[in-house]
């Protein structure tokens, strides 16, 4: 994957140095192009527009961002990354695997969220991430699809909404995806922050 800057600057030196700054990354690494140069009078005032990249390999940063929080907290484990052009997924298998998910996958999530944050870093690209820990997401996709199906028919039939209990966004949205194309019941989400719901309404 490559990622580029364009930015402004008076000299190469100056430019690779920029360069470097924004994209955390070493000099000898980056490709600096000069795109529009003017030389100003008698070379005083010179300023150029510059392009820098570089080729980044995200399934080895990302590995290495993973392996450097696990083995600092002393934990034995095993991944699996899997990724293309514009996702990325990694599967953690440890014997520390409740520790890592935490109650309800909140530990689990946190992780995700830095290593999203990690991610946008590297790359100017819009690229989806997700982290599973001993299945559990896996698992709790069919739950909630199971709970999802369920609780439709039910409001299908008594014409009577039900809220369920508030979930992340990432819950919300398999509910929202399972749902979508169901002609007797739509869902809303209601509240804000820890205490957001989904509700599985009837249609009229």
């Amino acid at each position: 994957m490559l990622r580029e800057i364009k930015f402004e600057a008076k000299t190469d030196e100056e430019a690779l140095e920029y360069a470097c700054n924004e994209l955390k990354i070493e000099k000898d690494k980056i490709n600096l192009e000069v795109l529009e140069e003017t030389k100003g009078f008698l070379g005083i005032g010179r300023k150029a527009l510059y392009k820098a990249s570089y080729e980044i390999d995200i399934v080895a940063y990302a590995k290495e961002y993973i392996d450097n929080i696990l083995s600092g907290m002393g934990i034995d484990y095993q991944l699996e990354i899997r990724s293309n052009e514009d996702e990325l997924n990694i599967a953690i298998e440890s014997s520390d695997n409740p520790l890592l998910i935490g109650k309800d996958g909140k530990c689990l999530d946190a992780l995700l969220t830095l290593l999203k944050v990690y991610i946008s870093r590297l790359t100017n690209d819009s690229m989806m991430v997700g982290l599973d820990i001993g299945g559990y997401r896996a698992n709790r996709k069919r739950q909630l699809e199971v709970l999802a199906t369920k609780t439709a028919k039910e409001v299908a039939k008594t014409k009577i909404e039900v809220k369920l209990k508030p979930m992340n966004a990432y819950e919300r949205k398999i509910i929202h995806e399972k749902l979508a194309d169901w002609r007797d019941v739509y869902t809303e989400s209601e509240g804000e922050g820890s205490d957001r719901a989904l509700v599985i309404k009837p249609k009229k």
